[in-house]
């Protein structure tokens, strides 16, 4: 088993993954009698592998998120700016975020917007349970085991961009994680190139080597 890590991504552009993760609603009176509305879930989950576009596989390790909660985040309905939710920057606003054992949690009052309550009705009805992340990983490590496909382990986040709950929880983006992918493999054809020439080059070394001794046995016979 070889296991490579990268301090800095290959790849530019943001990235996403989802979680399947039951949504809580938790109902509050305020004093004048109206409801506030607290919605709950994790928008990723440590330790669980994941194949991704039958390309490779990947796990999120704790740790990953532990330099971003204060970046200025998003919660997004469906990954669209057009539906912002609630927002979190330098750790303070509408949006709360933190990490547990399990993953990264979220969680954000419903607003007085029409979309947020459609939503919020969705997560009550159950037609709304998965949530996603999108960000930009800093550090990465790849795992190669034969008869596997090689395992990303995200160690590091550089930049976590948004959180969302989603309708489909399917990796319906996958440009980033191939493009990825496809960077690792040239790594990985560079780092064997390198080796064979290492590779070559000691044989050249050996050969002359041994020329040379066989010339001098024989000198002196």
């Amino acid at each position: 088993m070889k296991a490579k890590t990268d301090k800095k991504p290959i790849v530019e552009g943001p990235d996403r993954r989802y979680v399947e993760s039951t949504m809580k609603i938790e109902k509050r009176a305020t004093e004048d009698g109206a409801d506030l509305a607290i919605i709950e879930g994790y928008a990723a989950k440590f330790n669980q592998v994941t194949t991704i576009g039958g390309w490779f596989r990947e796990v999120i390790r704790p740790g990953f998120f532990d330099d971003v909660l204060n970046d200025d985040v998003r919660c997004l309905k469906n990954h669209d700016a057009n539906y912002i939710l609630a927002r979190s920057n330098a750790g303070n606003g509408t949006l709360s975020l933190s990490v547990d054992d399990v993953g990264l949690k979220y969680s954000y009052t419903t607003p007085d917007i029409s979309y947020a309550r459609d939503l919020q009705t969705s997560i009550e009805r159950g037609d709304v349970s998965q949530s996603s992340f999108s960000f930009y990983p800093k550090e990465v490590t790849w795992v190669e085991k034969e008869g596997e496909l090689d395992l990303r382990e995200l160690i590091k986040c550089e930049t976590l961009y948004d959180v969302s709950p989603v309708t489909f929880p399917a990796y319906n983006n996958t440009e980033v994680a191939k493009r990825s992918w496809e960077a690792h493999l040239e790594e990985k054809e560079k780092e064997t190139e390198a080796r064979n020439e290492d590779t070559v080059g000691g044989s050249k070394i050996m050969d002359e080597y041994e020329a040379r001794h066989k010339f001098n046995q024989n000198k002196y016979k």
